[in-house]
This record gives structure tokens, C-alpha cells and sequence, in this order.
């Protein structure tokens, strides 16, 4: 799959329309300003966070429980939310400003044109990819976020050493994550055996994760530094 792929309309992601509450329509509007960050040109992560520090970028954060709790628990370092539907963007700027949080910036875009095409060079220390659509369908395949092309541009936006982690519960995916993965020269896997790594102790258990535990579904997570 090549960038132009996403450029003629296959994305990984449908936008829903959702249930929106009238608070997350209100947090669009007046602290999207505060929180949001609007895309015209090159984000000059320096500028926008206004110091240097560690920089953790997590796409489809989903309703920003876990990109919530890093960013309470590390408020020495920045964090970017990439998202495109609108109920979880706006519950998560209503929680940032319940909490106070002023380490976290949100984009509602395409990820992999953000990486693409507002990111520039490796920028970032650590990328999360929790949980993306697996799109099980074949005929849906070519949907799937984690392609080769995409993996290339998350190996160009890391800086040296900085990592990328993922987690699926659909087991073919996981296998094609792992696969794509390896196959990129300018990542290591840090699992010692070269497979899966144990779920880090940071990442929260996501709502459908422990409806998936009890009903006896595995997770597989994946690492993988810069080189």
C-alpha cells in the first residue's frame, strides 16, 4: 500500500456521526482553542507545547481515558491525541480541563496524514497505536491502519531509540502487525524472542480489553525502538 492509497479515500477509519452529549458539543466549541490544535502547516512541537520534553503521540485514543491518566501520571512530558470522531474528542477536553491538564494538545484528523504530512522528521519518543479497527472482513483489509507505508512513516517520525507500541485483540491482526513490523529495517522488536511483548504496566485496560478478558479473549502487544 502505497501514501496515495489514504489520498484516494481509503482510510482506516469511517467517521460516525455517534451520540454526542450537549457538555462534548459544548467542549468542541469553547475549549477546542485551549486543547485543539487546527492544521495549517508544519507543527512545530517546541512551539506548540512551548518547551522541550519528552513527546508521546497516541493515535485513536477513543474516549482519552488512558491518554488522561499518562499524561496526569507524567506531567513532565507532552502529549499529542490524534482522533476523529467527535464524542471521544470532546469528552476528553472536558476531562482535561477538569483535571487541569495542560501537557496535552489534540488533533480531530486523518493520523496518518498528520504523520505524514504535519509532522516533520523524527519528533517524537514514543507512539501508541491501542486497539485499532482490525477491519476482520478480507474484503476490508486493505483499511487496516498498520500497512507497510504507514509503518515506514511512524519509523521516520521516531527519534533514535524512541518506541512504538501496539495491542490488538483480533489474533490475525496481531500477526500482520508483527509481520510489517519486523520487515521494517529501522525498527527492532524489543521482545527477546522476537514476538509479543507482556502488556507494560502503564497501559490501562481498555473498557472492551477487560469485557474481552472475561470472556477469555487474548491481547497481544507489540514494541518495537528505533534503531
Amino acid at each position: 500500500m502505497n501514501h496515495a492509497d489514504h489520498s484516494r479515500g481509503v482510510r482506516s477509519f469511517v467517521t460516525r456521526a455517534g451520540r454526542i452529549t450537549p457538555a462534548q458539543e459544548r467542549a468542541l466549541q469553547t475549549l477546542w482553542p485551549k486543547y485543539g490544535l487546527d492544521l495549517d502547516g508544519p507543527i512545530d512541537l517546541g512551539v506548540l507545547f512551548g518547551r522541550e520534553a519528552t513527546r508521546v503521540a497516541e493515535i485513536g485514543f477513543g474516549n482519552g481515558d488512558h491518554l488522561l491518566a499518562l499524561a496526569q501520571a507524567h506531567p513532565e512530558q507532552d502529549f499529542l491525541g490524534i482522533e476523529v470522531h467527535r464524542p471521544g474528542v470532546g469528552r476528553l477536553l472536558l476531562r482535561l480541563e477538569e483535571r487541569g491538564s495542560s501537557n496535552v494538545r489534540v488533533i480531530r484528523h486523518d493520523a496518518v496524514e498528520v504523520l505524514e504530512r504535519y509532522l516533520p522528521g523524527p519528533c517524537l519518543d514514543e507512539i501508541l497505536v491501542l486497539f485499532p479497527d482490525p477491519w476482520p472482513k478480507k474484503r476490508h483489509h486493505k483499511r487496516r491502519l498498520i500497512q507497510p507505508a504507514f509503518v515506514g512513516i511512524l519509523a521516520e517520525r521516531l527519534k533514535s531509540g524512541g518506541t512504538v507500541r501496539l495491542a490488538t485483540d483480533w489474533a490475525p491482526y496481531a500477526e500482520e502487525m508483527l509481520a510489517h513490523l519486523s520487515a521494517e529495517p529501522r525498527l527492532r522488536n524489543l521482545a527477546p524472542d522476537g514476538g509479543y511483548v507482556p502488556r507494560p504496566g502503564e497501559r490501562q485496560a481498555t473498557r472492551f480489553e477487560r469485557r474481552g478478558e472475561r470472556l477469555g479473549y487474548a491481547v497481544w502487544d507489540l514494541a518495537f525502538s528505533r534503531v
